[in-house]
């Protein structure tokens, strides 16, 4: 045993988790109708097994050096300086509300019971940071047929409480960001993108295609396996504000004022040499800390899972896409029964469900349709949380004091009501895609 070499004996674990891939996960059978369809799945080959196999032999069981890997490459892939990779997107959309309660932020800085506008309509997690960091949620209406937000009844909400704006790009479709940044810019907000469900998502603003999270002041992801690409949990929070990637990586980090990463110490060479709030002079830099933060990394095996589907994601949007268009096609006949959202010049999206929304007087209710659907095993979901303000969790809070209305979320309530998604995710085959158009058909007509 002494004279084996582990490199060698490395690459033969890897080689032979290479050939499990194909013995294990290689042989599945053929979609045929009366199959179960799930609205996502999980997409990958043996690249993500054997780096998640060479991760886990260093065992090194924090953020390491695939995970600065990891940020670097998705930074790249969105076209941003900075990424901080995080345990989920639920921690990427705290850190990026939390972020904006730093001191370092001065006179922008959100304090308690300051306001910040968002929709109802969408996944709880965009909306819990702003109540979790006392500030209160100025809810305001969206549209149809995408679920976005209607960014007309964003002066509306306006008031001297608004700090900032946080939204999601719903589905992956796009909502008017360039119109929803010319709000913020005017009146001096920040502006979050909640990109968890468009990674790859395009839109165009003064000619150039800019990917969305891009567009605002810090963008989000979220790499769950039914998201667009995985590390099973995990997330990313990015930004072109260097003070605001500072904030972030410190929240992130315990609150920790040192910049240093995970097994380095004295990077700036002055750890033990400065003075920080009233500590003792020369108190260690490793444990001083700038703000009261969380421990929200992701380990290294998660991130060594992310650089094998990053490589994969260009062809992933382009598969979403792809699928999404073959639905929107096949279930035309459909369009005065049912809502599709709609695809313009301005906007490339990266769908991540298709979304339909049963129209008034269409002779058929939104549960009828996917009642039908499940019992074909046709996987559904209605457009996440629907209304958040008529769930239990608002039962304890108090509108005009916790939150505030503007208007009375009229379409917020109808999609809630009317409106269910299907998936779209790469792993779809043609005869799933053709099934469930089969089934809609069927039963609508």
């Amino acid at each position: 045993m002494d004279n084996i070499d582990p490199e060698a004996l490395r690459e033969q674990i890897l080689h032979l988790t290479e050939k499990y891939y194909h013995a294990a996960f290689e042989q599945a059978e053929p979609f045929s109708p009366g199959d179960r369809i799930n609205y996502a799945g999980r997409v990958f080959d043996e690249r993500e097994l054997v780096s998640l196999v060479d991760s886990s032999l260093d065992f090194w069981l924090t953020a390491g050096d695939y995970a600065k890997r990891f940020e670097s490459e998705l930074a790249a892939y969105l076209g941003v300086p900075h990424c901080a990779l995080v345990c989920s997107g639920s921690a990427a959309n705290l850190l990026a509300v939390s972020a904006l309660t730093s001191p370092l932020l001065g006179e922008r800085r959100l304090k308690r019971g300051d306001e910040v506008i968002t929709v109802a309509c969408g996944f709880p997690t965009t909306v819990a940071p702003i109540v979790q960091n006392g500030a209160i949620p100025v809810f305001v209406d969206v549209r149809l047929p995408d679920g976005n937000v209607d960014a007309s009844q964003l002066e509306h909400a306006l008031s001297d409480k608004s700090r900032a704006v946080i939204l999601a790009h719903t589905l992956g479709r796009p909502f008017d960001v360039a119109a929803v940044k010319t709000f913020c810019d005017a009146h001096g907000l920040w502006l979050i993108e909640d990109n968890c469900d468009a990674l790859g998502a395009e839109v165009e603003i003064d000619g150039k295609w800019r990917k969305t999270g891009t567009i605002g002041d810090i963008g989000t992801s979220s790499f769950y396996p039914a998201h667009h690409i995985t590390t099973g949990e995990g997330g990313a929070v990015y930004t072109s504000n260097p003070l605001l990637h500072r904030i972030v990586r410190s929240m992130r980090d315990w609150g920790r004022d040192c910049v240093c990463v995970g097994g380095q110490d004295n990077a700036c060479g002055h750890r033990f040499t400065g003075q920080f709030g009233s500590l003792p002079a020369g108190y260690d830099h490793k444990n001083v800390y700038a703000h009261l933060g969380y421990n929200l990394k992701a380990t290294d095996m998660q991130a060594a899972i992310g650089t094998a589907q990053l490589k994969k994601l260009p062809a992933f949007v382009e598969a979403r896409r792809k699928n999404w268009t073959y639905l929107r096609e096949k279930l035309e006949p459909v369009t005065d029964k049912l809502l599709f959202p709609k695809e313009t010049p301005d906007i490339r999206a990266s769908w991540f469900g298709f979304l339909m929304t049963v129209r008034d007087g269409a002779g058929i209710s939104r549960d009828e349709l996917m009642a039908h659907l499940e019992a074909n095993k046709i996987q559904t979901r209605p457009l996440f949380a629907g209304n958040l303000t008529r769930h239990p969790c608002f039962e304890n809070l108090q509108e005009g004091v916790d939150y505030r209305i503007v208007g009375d979320l009229a379409v917020t309530d109808k999609l809630m009501r009317d409106s269910l998604w299907i998936g779209v995710y790469p792993g779809m085959e043609i005869a799933m895609l053709d099934e469930m158009a089969k089934q809609i058909l069927e039963t609508v007509r």
